[in-house]
């Protein structure tokens, strides 16, 4: 089953991403195959991180949630917000 995992961080705290990415990183290449898409979203100019969108692939909803709330930069406090969905792809 796919999910639609997005996090969005609190106001200030760019210095916790960049902190944790290491950790982040090495958390994501750990679940790659389980990964369909992911990657910071941004501020409107583009280039700031101002959350995370990840497409993932998880047997339930438990699994999808277990693998948010363990997610280095969660666990270090950045994401004020967390939304786990189902998702499914219908185009293309």
């Amino acid at each position: 089953m796919h999910f639609a995992i997005v996090c969005l961080d609190k106001p200030d705290h760019a210095a916790v991403r960049a902190d944790n990415r290491p950790a982040h990183l090495e958390y994501l290449e750990a679940h790659r195959a389980q990964i369909l898409a992911a990657g910071p979203l941004l501020s409107d100019d583009g280039e700031s991180p101002v959350g995370s969108l990840l497409l993932m692939e998880f047997d339930d909803v438990e699994a999808a949630r277990k693998f948010a709330t363990e997610d280095p930069y969660n666990k270090a406090g950045l994401f004020r917000t967390v939304t786990v969905c189902p998702w499914r792809k219908v185009f293309p």
